[in-house]
């Protein structure tokens, strides 16, 4: 039969085993093994902060552009009968670039050229007349009246042909027109008319780049436009080829912005423009910006705290972490701008800062470049 141990026996056992000195080394055994267990420093990488004056550089695309351009028309309206020149060809002063029909002025021309032979018999005629009318009035064969009314003739004669001339030279003027003609040295870049076209004078036939200067064209924001310092200067690069470079600075802002974009046109004038930087080539600007207060962190360092920018802050002492919310002027390319909450000499941590929490040791792994 079965031994039952009673109810007073068994809280007797468990006392002598609670005192006994095995039941001690085995407590102070699963205390010394929950020691053990304690986390280890957590690594992570930090940066120490300065505190500087930082400027944002403004990065922008555009394309070269020449510094003056020309329009071409015709002086008279007409058909055109030939065009000589294309958009991209490369013209001087002088070359003719296009042709009117010059019928109907070749005969104005001649129609002028008669009245001018015309006006030149009746002045001689009426030379003729009056010499002699003088010559007979010097020997009194002849009246006062006579001899005013050959002089008015005479003058009435040249006054003609002065007329005569001046016609004349307004049909060759304008048979001159019928050319189109460049007057700078320079390349096409657009054409507004074709063979066979009428067009009305001062109508755009072509426009005319000059080759004595070249822009760079930005169309800029107008918050880059509010940002950027007095005189700023521009370092140009040619975006097919980083090494070709020229430095320039602002010419011209439009006034008014582009109703759709919302954007300021911008002349760079260039300063010994590389050949490389040809007519339509696409160009990078980058421009410093006025610099303000702040100190730049690495964009891995920023966290948030209740929806706010926050970084860690690792105190040396005791290398400890602690969240502290920042104020983000700006967001650069792998960088970050803080304008407020943090301090020049403090060291902030770069990476790991996903699995931290405050208060928590931490082991350095080296600083952040």
């Amino acid at each position: 039969m079965a031994r039952t141990i009673s109810p007073k026996t068994r809280r007797g056992l468990a006392f002598a085993l609670l005192a006994s000195p095995a039941f001690a080394l085995l407590l102070a055994g699963c205390k010394q093994e929950r020691e053990a267990k304690a986390p280890e420093p957590r690594p992570v990488r930090t940066v120490t902060v300065e505190k500087s004056e930082v400027g944002e550089t403004v990065v922008l695309t555009g394309q070269i552009l020449a510094e003056n351009e020309a329009s071409l028309a015709f002086r008279i309206g007409g058909r055109i009968i030939e065009r000589l020149a294309g958009v991209g060809d490369h013209v001087e002063p002088d070359q003719v670039l296009a042709k009117l029909d010059p019928q109907n002025e070749i005969n104005a021309l001649r129609s002028a050229q008669a009245a001018l032979s015309a006006a030149q018999g009746q002045l001689v005629q009426a030379r003729n007349t009056f010499d002699r009318q003088n010559t007979l009035l010097q020997r009194g064969f002849t009246t006062k009246v006579l001899f005013d009314q050959a002089e008015q003739g005479l003058r009435t004669a040249q006054s003609q042909v002065d007329d005569a001339h001046a016609q004349l030279q307004i049909a060759e003027d304008r048979l001159s027109y019928t050319e189109l003609k460049a007057n700078v040295t320079g390349s096409i870049t657009a054409r507004g008319a074709e063979s066979g076209e009428v067009v009305q004078a001062g109508q755009m036939i072509f426009q005319v780049a000059r080759q004595d200067g070249r822009d760079a064209v930005f169309d800029v924001p107008a918050q880059v436009i509010r940002s950027a310092p007095p005189n700023p200067k521009v370092i140009v690069t040619l975006t097919d080829d980083q090494s070709v470079t020229a430095q320039g600075r602002v010419r011209q802002v439009d006034p008014q912005a582009d109703p759709v974009t919302r954007t300021f046109r911008v002349r760079v004038s260039l300063i010994d423009t590389p050949p490389a930087m040809r007519l339509g080539a696409t160009v990078t600007g980058r421009m410093q910006l006025e610099s303000t207060p702040g100190i730049s962190i690495p964009a891995s360092a920023l966290t948030n705290s209740d929806r706010q920018p926050a970084v860690w802050i690792v105190d040396p002492a005791n290398l400890t972490v602690s969240l502290r919310n920042v104020d983000v002027q700006r967001f650069d390319p792998g960088s970050v701008v803080v304008s407020q909450g943090l301090e020049g000499g403090e060291i902030v941590v770069t990476a790991g800062v996903q699995a931290l929490h405050p208060g928590q040791k931490i082991r350095l792994l080296g600083s952040a470049s």
